[in-house]
């Protein structure tokens, strides 16, 4: 097992780089191997006894190379365990030494960020600041600008996850000006990039609602051409359209941006699509389509996931018009929905799209009908029931006016024409919105 190993973290945002096992190129120092290894076999047992061992693999070491190398991490994380964070940043400053000449570049990258992850979980902003900045400026006295962008797309995450808003600007827009040419306009050489410093920039507009400043960023994302983005960058990006286009009620946008979310994830094995997979079923219930969202090739493999099962229970019954069985579903699974505040801000939306549906259906076969015997249909109050009423007659829905003292729906049985009329529009408008669907999978 190698050293980094004991760091137990796989760092899911390096997938740029390709790491060759360069650990053990020359004759290893029999000495100083037995040194760190007798070290290593006491870290559990006796922290400061094994802190001791590893220093003295360090002050050995005639030059700088592996096994000084490989015993600092192993005391920067015995320090962190222990809490001791001047320790801990004291050790990681005698390990960026190394970078320069001791050990390969490729080695030292993933020591550098299996380390940066490890210590994230700390609270303390301070301490993490700290060690960020110590790292850049080592980047840069190195002159290793590739790492050097990695490692402030890493911190700016890290404040994103935290909701450090104001740090978070700073990075990104340090980032920007290393993505752009001498003239300011954005360097496409550097698309791949620039695309992941805007996934995190549209990420902050989503969770702070600045949705003009989303607008304008997801614009730019989807005329980056030069990148070749991670599947899980375009996740994010397509997540976050599809969040924009359900504030504006653009249900089929929000709908198409699910789903090529859901593909990018899942392309990238992020359990992220699970999410994003419910919120496809979301938009999908608002566009009032018959069209199953599990009867795609994409979709089918997760119909039966227990973490979405009562996503597709609700879908389905939202399509049969059952509304009694729509309710009671969410009722029995209110926390695997609700607890989502994302999919709970659409709720009344879906509720009152299926309600529509069922007193269209209800009231067909009548020229008069009581609000009252509505209202029981639907469970829910006669006012709400008259506030549904009118919001159909205003947007041509229904045909009709409520008697305010017989409490009941007066319907216009409308000539045989009209029918025909309306049947040739709505046909006419389902072929012109498949023209435009198939155009724009086209482009």
């Amino acid at each position: 097992m190698s050293d980094d190993d004991d760091f137990m973290l796989e760092d899911e945002e390096d997938y740029d780089f390709e790491y060759e096992d360069d650990e053990d190129q020359d004759e290893p120092d029999v000495d100083l191997e037995n040194k760190y290894y007798n070290a290593k076999a006491k870290k559990e047992d006796d922290p400061q006894e094994a802190l001791a061992e590893f220093q003295s693999v360090v002050d050995t070491e005639e030059e700088k190379g592996d096994w000084g190398f490989k015993a600092l991490k192993q005391m920067i994380k015995i320090s962190f365990q222990l809490d001791k964070l001047d320790d801990t940043l004291k050790y990681y400053c005698q390990l960026l030494t190394y970078v320069k000449s001791a050990v390969s570049r490729n080695y030292s990258e993933k020591s550098i960020n299996n380390i940066l992850d490890y210590v994230s979980s700390t609270e303390n902003t301070s301490f993490m600041e700290r060690l960020y900045e110590t790292t850049l400026d080592s980047m840069i006295e190195t002159k290793n600008e590739r790492l050097w962008v990695k490692i402030n797309l890493k911190l700016a995450k890290l404040w994103l996850d935290r909701k450090e808003y104001g740090r978070l600007s700073k990075i990104l827009n340090q980032l920007h000006v290393a993505c752009q040419k001498d003239d300011g306009t954005d360097d496409q050489r550097k698309g791949t990039h620039l695309l992941e410093i805007l996934a995190l920039e549209i990420q902050m507009c989503t969770e702070t609602k600045n949705n003009k400043k989303l607008k304008e960023l997801y614009q730019q994302c989807l005329s980056v051409k030069s990148a070749i983005p991670h599947p899980r960058i375009m996740g994010v990006i397509r997540e976050c359209g599809g969040k924009m286009h359900m504030s504006e009620k653009q249900w089929d946008a929000a709908q198409m941006d699910f789903f090529e979310s859901f593909k990018n994830y899942d392309e990238a094995g992020s359990p992220q699509r699970i999410q994003v997979l419910k919120y496809l079923v979301l938009a999908n219930m608002l566009t009032e389509s018959q069209i199953n969202p599990f009867d795609s090739q994409e979709t089918k493999p997760y119909k039966n996931d227990k973490e979405i099962e009562a996503m597709t229970n609700l879908v389905s019954a939202f399509q049969r018009k059952d509304i009694a069985e729509f309710e009671q579903i969410l009722k029995a699974n209110h926390n695997a929905i609700m607890g989502d505040p994302f999919i709970r801000a659409y709720i009344d939306d879906v509720l009152r799209n299926i309600r529509t549906q069922v007193v269209i259906k209800l009231i067909k076969p009548y020229t008069r009908i009581d609000i009252n015997f509505i209202s029981k249909q639907l469970n829910i109050p006669e006012d709400e029931v008259e506030e549904l009423l009118v919001g159909l007659i205003l947007d041509d829905r229904i045909s009709g006016k409520i008697d305010q003292v017989n409490r009941r729906l007066e319907l216009e049985r409308r000539t045989t024409d009209a029918h025909k009329y309306e049947a040739l529009a709505a046909w006419s408008e389902n072929v012109s919105n498949l023209c435009k669907t198939v155009l724009s999978k086209a482009t």
